[in-house]
């Protein structure tokens, strides 16, 4: 059996298939995942509803049998949705009200990945504070002969979910624009796709069925050579815009009119603008990475904007226990109330469609405002051997300025700012930074922080 604890991260289980985590490693972690949600929920194994899905990974089918196997010999139920996107996972939880679930995912990661995203009742996220930890301390200290018990069923949740997800729109607003959809070999194709052809869009797809061999490049549209490609593509063809999206599709990025990527942070504020519209005065949240054009654009359409930490586990359990119709990360997660607080790369992509349409703008239109005001830097990776020891300098430093330690530390002057965070699994420190005054302030500044972070 392979069962590397270097799997267990912040998030999510993620490693090599084979050397990190094969199918008899596999099987531990769906008996270990069951035992965990029964702990949460104080209920014997036997009486609970696990949802298991797979995306289209070589060793998904292998692997996603070996977690369902797992959970059974439990004893629970297992209520198997087959190969879906990430999302859809959530929605089954959701709206079955079903104890917990695993999908069967390494995301954007390459072929050679496996991994599981892993969430309880609500489709609220597990996370190395809360469930990841506890799965990791199981399988290490074994856990004996299983009960036995459980068993499987295999559900189709497609029409179910497609009409929830339509219903963040009003299809007949979408006007016939002309789109370019990257689906990068993963799940946008089977789960978007059906919607985007009801829209009646002139739709231009590539990489739209799913392969685990990703033949024509990786599924993570945030790589910029992964997304060359469609920018090219969006310029050629004259198109209105540009969508991608990352292997499990639950995250989608945009390309603009001008073969331009939208950052996260400006389309987090586009999609805040047009929830508030169908939402007036409610709540949103954003990340410490964030441009304050979030802040600023929530503000102006009369609706609340609340600072985050990053990460989709924070993100979920705020938004249950504060309200907030909508959140959004630079990382491209998008999530929604209604969507039982997750995140979802179809509603992004519909709000967008709706939007343009409804306003009769280029998408290049409607970000000139951001970009001719605000300067980002986008997120810049150094590394560090001792990342404590950097942020007291940097504290230290810029002692003059308004700081937070919520996520990292934030430093904040009137006309620009920036946040420094540790990466969870590698020596490295993550700076994005932002000027309100010109690009070339914004690079000086940056090149400033850089400079301390790097000594």
């Amino acid at each position: 059996m392979n069962l590397s604890p270097s799997i267990f991260k912040a998030y999510d289980i993620r490693g090599i298939h084979g050397s990190d985590l094969d199918e008899e490693g596999a099987r531990l972690i769906g008996r270990a995942f069951a035992r965990v949600i029964a702990a949460m929920e104080q209920r014997p194994t036997s009486q609970l509803n696990l949802a298991l899905g797979r995306d289209m990974r070589l060793s998904a089918p292998a692997m996603a049998a070996a977690y369902g196997e797992g959970m059974a010999a439990e004893g629970a139920h297992v209520i198997d949705a087959g190969q879906i996107g990430t999302e859809m996972l959530y929605f089954l939880v959701g709206s079955r009200d079903l104890d917990g679930g695993l999908m069967c995912t390494a995301s954007h990661n390459p072929k050679a990945y496996t991994g599981a995203k892993l969430v309880r009742r609500g489709a609220v996220a597990l996370s190395g504070d809360e469930g990841i930890r506890e799965i990791r301390e199981l399988t290490a200290a074994g856990l004996g002969p299983p009960p036995g018990g459980g068993s499987v069923e295999q559900v189709e949740i497609s029409g179910e979910f497609q009409r929830h997800v339509l219903g963040f729109i009003d299809p007949k607003q979408v006007r016939p624009l002309k789109v370019v959809v990257d689906g990068g070999n993963g799940m946008a194709g089977p789960m978007v796709g059906p919607l985007l052809e009801q829209l009646g869009l002139q739709l231009s797809t590539f990489y739209w069925q799913p392969n685990g061999e990703f033949p024509d490049h990786e599924p993570n549209p945030l790589l910029p050579e992964n997304r060359a490609f469609i920018m090219g593509e969006v310029l050629r063809q004259g198109a209105d815009l540009g969508i991608a999206w990352d292997g499990d599709a639950d995250r989608c990025f945009f390309i603009d009119d001008g073969g331009r990527f939208v950052d996260g942070d400006f389309l987090t504020a586009l999609l805040a603008t047009s929830m508030l519209r169908k939402h007036p005065g409610e709540t949103i949240l954003y990340d410490v990475r964030a441009s304050r054009a979030v802040a600023d654009m929530v503000t102006a359409a009369g609706g609340t904007a609340l600072i985050n930490r990053v990460g989709h586990a924070f993100f979920k359990s705020r938004m249950r226990a504060e309200g907030g119709i909508f959140g959004g990360e630079v990382s491209g997660h998008y999530y929604f109330k209604d969507f039982y607080c997750a995140d979802s790369g179809t509603i992004p992509a519909l709000l967008m469609l709706e939007e343009l349409s409804r306003s009769g703008l280029k998408l290049s239109a409607l970000l000139e405002p951001l970009r001719s005001r605000y300067f980002i830097s986008g997120e810049i990776n150094s590394q560090v051997s001792d990342a404590d020891a950097k942020m007291a300098q940097i504290a230290e430093h810029y002692a003059d300025a308004e700081q937070s330690r919520l996520d990292g530390i934030s430093v904040d002057y009137p006309d620009w700012h920036f946040n420094v965070r540790a990466s969870n699994t590698e020596p490295l420190l993550r700076l994005c930074l932002e000027s309100l005054v010109s690009q070339a302030d914004m690079e000086a500044k940056r090149d400033e922080v850089l400079a301390l972070i790097r000594a």
